[in-house]
C-alpha cells in the first residue's frame, strides 16, 4: 500500500528537521585536505563533499531507523527502533551458532535461515547468561502475532560486518528461545539496477529470508509500493532545501581546506 499523507508528513518533518540542524550546527572537522586539495583544485566541492558526508553518516545512524517506525506504525501492532532483546544466551547455543558462522565462512554449507533457526533452538538452553553485546535490534515491529527483528547495515559493509550481523541474528534467537523473524536490511541496493551481489556477502546470507536490500526492506515494513513514496518524500525535502544547502556549501568552502 502507498504511504498516507500522514506518513509522508511526519517523514518529511524528520528529514527537514534533521537538515536543518545540520545547517545550524555543522561545523568543519577536518581543516587540511593536502592531497585531496591538490588534486580536486575546487575548495567548494572538497567542502559539498564534507557536508554531504556528514549528512549521509546522520542518516545511517538514525533516519532509516525513524522513518521504519512511522512506515511500520500504521499495519503493525508494536514498531520500535533501538529495541533491547534482553533474554539469555547458553554456552551450547553459542557454540552451535561459532559453529553455524565458521562453517558458511568456509563454503561447507549453504545459509538456510530456517535450518539455522531450528539448529540454534535445538541447543541446550542450561545455565544461560545475559550478554550486552548484540542486545540491541536496529528496529523491531510485531505484526499478526509474528515478532520481527532488524539490524540495519551500511550498504557495503566488508566480511566482518557480514559474519557479526548474520551471529547477531542468531543470538536474537537464541535470547528469545522461539523462532523469530531476524533480518540484515540495507536501504538501499548501490548497485541498482543490477541485483546487490559484494564478494564480502560469502554466502553468508539467505536472501530475502534473513536478506533485505532496498525496496524490498521498505515494502516488506510498509507495505506495497511504500519505496517510491518514500524516495518522493526525501525528493521533497530536497527541493525545499536546495538553494539553503548550496549556499552553505559556498560559506564552508570560504575556510580554506589545505594548511599545508
Amino acid at each position: 500500500m502507498a504511504l498516507s499523507y500522514s506518513q509522508k508528513q511526519k517523514i518529511e518533518e524528520l528529514l527537514s528537521k534533521k537538515i536543518e540542524h545540520k545547517l545550524e550546527k555543522y561545523g568543519r572537522e577536518t581543516t587540511a585536505m593536502p592531497f585531496l586539495a591538490r588534486l580536486i583544485q575546487d575548495n567548494e566541492k572538497i567542502a559539498a563533499y564534507s557536508f554531504i558526508h556528514s549528512i549521509s553518516t546522520t542518516l545511517g545512524m538514525s533516519v532509516y531507523e525513524d522513518v521504519s517506525v512511522i512506515l511500520a506504525s500504521e499495519t503493525a501492532d508494536e514498531a520500535f527502533r533501538n529495541y533491547g532483546v534482553g533474554g539469555v544466551i547458553s554456552n551450547a547455543q553459542k557454540t552451535t551458532i561459532s559453529n553455524i558462522i565458521s562453517n558458511l565462512r568456509n563454503g561447507t554449507r549453504t545459509a538456510e535461515i530456517d535450518t539455522e533457526i531450528q539448529e540454534v533452538l535445538n541447543s541446550s538452553t542450561k545455565q544461560g547468561k545475559f550478554q550486552k553485546s548484540g542486545n540491541i535490534a536496529d528496529f523491531y515491529m510485531k505484526k499478526n502475532d509474528k515478532e520481527y527483528y532488524f539490524e540495519i547495515k551500511t550498504v557495503k559493509p566488508n566480511i566482518d560486518v557480514f559474519e557479526k550481523s548474520k551471529t547477531k541474528l542468531l543470538e536474537w534467537v537464541a535470547r528469545k528461545r522461539m523462532p523469530v523473524n531476524v533480518f540484515l536490511a540495507f536501504p538501499y541496493n548501490p548497485y541498482h539496477p543490477k541485483p546487490y551481489h559484494r564478494f564480502t556477502e560469502s554466502g553468508m546470507m539467505n536472501p530475502p529470508h534473513d536478506f533485505l536490500v532496498g525496496d524490498e526492506y521498505w515494502n516488506f515494513i510498509g507495505g506495497k509500493n511504500t519505496f517510491p513514496d518514500l524516495l518522493q518524500a526525501f525528493d521533497n525535502v530536497g527541493k525545499e532545501f536546495k538553494d539553503q544547502l548550496n549556499k552553505k556549501f559556498k560559506q564552508i568552502a570560504e575556510e580554506k581546506i589545505d594548511s599545508y
